[in-house]
């Protein structure tokens, strides 16, 4: 499970590299990695005792929901307040990667996203700090009938540390709308309410096959300084859809803090600090012979790292109106050749980068979507 959300500055082609599969992560290694940029200050989330309804299980595969885990981050003002003054600006600073100033390079696999801002206003930059690490990850705003529900990625909101162990929910959580070269538009909605699968609590990073198919979450943001609700702020909301199939052209957006290309790394879109797209068709990623996956893990070509994780992948999206349905969840790298197999080898040149995730289901996505949206 090759992650997205970057917990180190060092991020080339996969993150969330854990030890538990990368035997050749030396101790110093693991040393850099977990080198931060400015210190983590005290979690703010409440005490890791998350509510699960459901039968708590754990299945093999992408099968039945293990039950809806809940977890209250900041709850009072007091708490929303802390979490407002934790991210001062030299902290998201240190969450953006050097810009290189290189010559502007697109494609469908990695774009940096100029067209409606509409979609600008829904997809934002969702700030944590993970094991006592800042990170930062993407967030989509869904229609949800408290007006404050956005959906990332699991292993954005709840996680093990780089040995795959010691399972956390994020702390200091925020979501900044319409984020670019950090400032915030449209406001800024901390996280009150974490809603995950109570089987992706029992990750281990390990058994990509048994837990993948559960790397999605909702946040239930607070209001901003106005008292404005974050659907209210922006103005707008993405669709969400259940059960759609996967072989179909998508948008996947994202806010990567590096990119798989050498010739992209370094770009304004590629450091954090504005919103990326990709597009094109999808393919399904089965997974290597070592890790295989779950059904339904699905994307496109692209180059968007580190960062990019619980980014939406959007079908039936509109251009001119910047509008879609989010079907899925930016969660991992896959490599395929140019005829479709799978790549074991990632550093063959003749593999082409792809960025998938789970598809959303009315099975595992909708209990978990109606836990959020209904939250006070």
């Amino acid at each position: 499970m090759p992650r997205t959300s970057s917990r180190t500055d060092g991020y080339q082609n996969r993150t969330r590299r854990h030890a538990k599969r990368e035997v050749a992560l030396t101790g110093a290694a693991l040393a850099a990695a977990l080198t931060l940029s400015l210190p983590a200050g005290p979690a703010t989330a409440a005490p890791h005792s998350p509510s699960v309804t459901g039968a708590a299980r754990a299945t093999g595969g992408s099968g039945a929901s293990g039950g809806v885990a809940t977890h209250p981050e900041a709850v009072t003002p007091a708490q929303q307040q802390a979490v407002l003054d934790y991210w001062t600006p030299e902290r998201i600073a240190a969450l953006t990667s050097p810009s290189a100033g290189k010559p502007p390079k697109s494609g469908p696999d990695g774009a940096p996203w100029t067209g409606s801002d509409t979609l600008s206003r829904t997809v934002g930059r969702l700030f944590f700090t993970d094991h006592g690490e800042d990170a930062s990850c993407t967030a989509t705003v869904v229609t949800s009938a408290n007006r404050s529900t956005v959906v990332t990625a699991g292993h954005c909101m709840n996680s093990t540390d780089l040995l795959g162990e010691d399972n956390q929910w994020a702390a200091n959580v925020m979501f900044v709308p319409g984020f670019r070269d950090g400032r915030a538009p449209y406001g800024k909605f901390v996280g009150r309410l974490g809603v995950v699968d109570a089987t992706w609590l029992q990750n281990d990073a390990v058994d990509s096959l048994k837990f993948d198919a559960y790397d999605q979450a909702f946040v239930v943001l607070g209001t901003d300084t106005r008292g404005r609700r974050v659907q209210d702020a922006v103005g707008a909301a993405q669709r969400i859809g259940f059960d759609r199939p996967g072989d179909r052209k998508v948008y996947e957006f994202g806010y990567p803090r590096s990119a798989s290309d050498p010739a992209r790394e370094g770009l304004p879109e590629y450091t954090g600090a504005r919103l990326a797209f990709c597009t094109g068709p999808t393919r399904e990623y089965p997974g290597t012979s070592d890790f295989p996956e779950p059904r339904g893990q699905w994307g496109n070509a692209c180059v968007m790292g580190g960062g990019s994780s619980g980014g939406p992948r959007i079908a039936a999206f509109d251009p001119a109106t910047g509008l879609g349905t989010v079907v899925g969840d930016n969660s991992q790298s896959a490599f395929f050749t140019t005829a479709g197999s799978v790549c074991d080898d990632s550093d063959d040149p003749t593999c082409s980068r792809y960025l998938v995730g789970p598809q959303f289901t009315s099975a595992i996505t909708g209990p978990l979507y109606e836990a959020a949206q209904h939250a006070d």
